[in-house]
């Protein structure tokens, strides 16, 4: 089984957690890494769709590992699924190339899970906040997995992020299908 992780920051020279989640996955057989900023910068017009889209084909589970940014998708992150995910290739006659593949959402939060409650600040879950990727990943075909979310994830001491790196690297350890 190959997972694909797509990693997306919009400050990267800020990202503690998300820095830490790519470098534990690094260590992972059959596990590619595609950070996005490290790959185009800035720079949206950069991405080379036929490279993205030969990583998503030989992957059996695409893991998008990103801080939520303004309750949101990073504009990298967005801009690759906007270029990657064209018609004919995602979705459309005769099948998807992302059918049957699983779709993983793991997120940072710098709020706490209280906030990301019915009865927090934004009154939406993670789910809530997520529904985008949830409805894309059924569009094209993928089996959507139950998102990984990790709250107040700013200026954790190493206990705590090794912690997080722990949990991530076993869900993504998990064999596709047999995660909760």
């Amino acid at each position: 089984m190959k997972t694909l992780v797509i990693v997306s920051h919009p400050y990267p020279e800020q990202s503690q957690t998300i820095k830490a989640l790519q470098q534990a996955a690094s260590h992972l057989a059959d596990v590619e890494i595609r950070n996005l900023e490290s790959l185009y910068g800035n720079d949206m017009a950069a991405i080379d769709v036929a490279a993205e889209q030969r990583a998503c084909e030989e992957a059996d589970r695409i893991v998008y590992l990103f801080p939520i940014h303004w309750f949101n998708l990073t504009p990298m992150l967005k801009a690759y699924l906007n270029q990657v995910w064209t018609y004919g290739w995602a979705f459309g006659p005769g099948g998807t190339a992302l059918q049957g593949k699983e779709m993983l959402a793991v997120v940072t939060a710098g709020a706490s899970a209280y906030t990301y409650s019915e009865a927090g600040l934004i009154r939406s879950t993670i789910e809530d906040v997520l529904t985008p990727m949830k409805a894309s990943a059924h569009y094209v075909g993928m089996r959507y997995a139950t998102p990984l979310a990790f709250f107040e994830a700013r200026g954790l001491d190493q206990g705590k992020l090794a912690t997080l790196e722990q949990s991530f690297v076993e869900r993504i350890a998990t064999p596709v299908g047999e995660a909760a």
